[in-house]
């Protein structure tokens, strides 16, 4: 006979990989509280944690506080500024659907397959995570600049060049945001049972096929939650696009690049730019709140 918590247990991982999360409050999860302790916070941990959570909120409530609010529908009719948000939404799209063509089976080959080195190619991956914007910019450059390792080709056999242009600004966020997609669903992948494709294998489906019909479906929670962050990394780029693409209005200069601009001559126009990727901002947290918040209030 089966034990009950074990079967418990089984039933909460596979309804976990479903969903591409922790699933809320049953069972054993809501008997441990979320690993909450009854009693009230020490004083020397309550301290330091208020003090934290007011370093975090402190400059955003600022920026509220300081907004234009008088003229903020005047700052944010300026052609300027359509200009960029229209731009920066196009380039973070079009980045995600990057990552997602290239991410998704990078993701899949380093959750289910084995082979020398895997380690040093996760490291790699999850590397612009880690490296400085600018950095990640002049590699970039040196890449594929116009005298790059492969620019050069590009240039001379298809006449194709990317720096300071649109698309430059689309690998520059493609460049360092692509390693949350590829986190997001690697752990999604890992959490899934493969024996559901195992089973396809065996009714004769290709390992593709498989792939395409079964894991797919099943890590579509996890895809789904790193092209929000992928998306929401791009669009806030900075550094590697103004070193990769430039600062071109209407070409290569999105919103961040226009807030920077802006601060130096109208830092009203500044703060209403910055409100606008405030807004973007909370719009994505409150996107991923099923993930992530209620999974914390449990």
């Amino acid at each position: 006979m089966s034990d009950p918590v074990t079967s418990l247990d089984k039933s909460d991982a596979a309804a976990d990989t479903l969903t591409g999360g922790p699933r809320l409050g049953r069972g054993r999860t809501r008997g441990r509280a979320g690993g909450r302790i009854r009693g009230g916070a020490p004083l020397p941990l309550l301290l330091p944690a208020l003090v934290g959570l007011a370093f975090l909120l402190l400059p955003l409530l600022a920026l509220l506080v300081r907004a234009p609010w008088h003229n903020l529908p005047e700052q944010l009719a300026e052609p300027e500024v359509w200009q960029a948000l229209r731009l920066s939404l196009f380039s973070a799209t079009a980045a995600t659907v990057v990552c997602l063509v290239l991410g998704v089976p990078l993701a899949w080959l380093l959750a289910r397959t084995r082979f020398p080195g895997r380690g040093l190619v996760r490291a790699l991956v999850t590397l612009p995570l880690v490296l400085p914007p600018v950095v990640g910019g002049v590699a970039l450059l040196l890449a594929l600049g116009r005298n790059g390792v492969v620019g050069h080709l590009l240039d001379s056999w298809f006449g194709i060049t990317l720096p300071f242009t649109t698309a430059g600004v689309v690998v520059a966020e493609a460049f360092v945001a692509m390693p949350f997609l590829v986190i997001s669903v690697e752990g999604t992948l890992r959490a899934a049972d493969p024996r559901y494709e195992e089973a396809a294998m065996t009714l004769g489906a290709s390992r593709f096929t498989a792939f395409r019909r079964v894991t797919l479906p099943l890590i579509a929670p996890g895809i789904a939650a790193g092209s929000v962050l992928a998306w929401a990394r791009a669009l806030g780029e900075f550094g590697a696009t103004i070193t990769f693409a430039g600062n071109f209005p209407g070409r290569t200069q999105t919103m961040p690049l226009a807030v920077y601009l802006a601060l130096q001559s109208d830092p009203d126009a500044a703060i209403a730019l910055s409100l606008v990727l405030l807004v973007v901002s909370i719009a994505v947290l409150a996107g991923l709140r099923d993930r992530w918040m209620t999974a914390g209030a449990s």
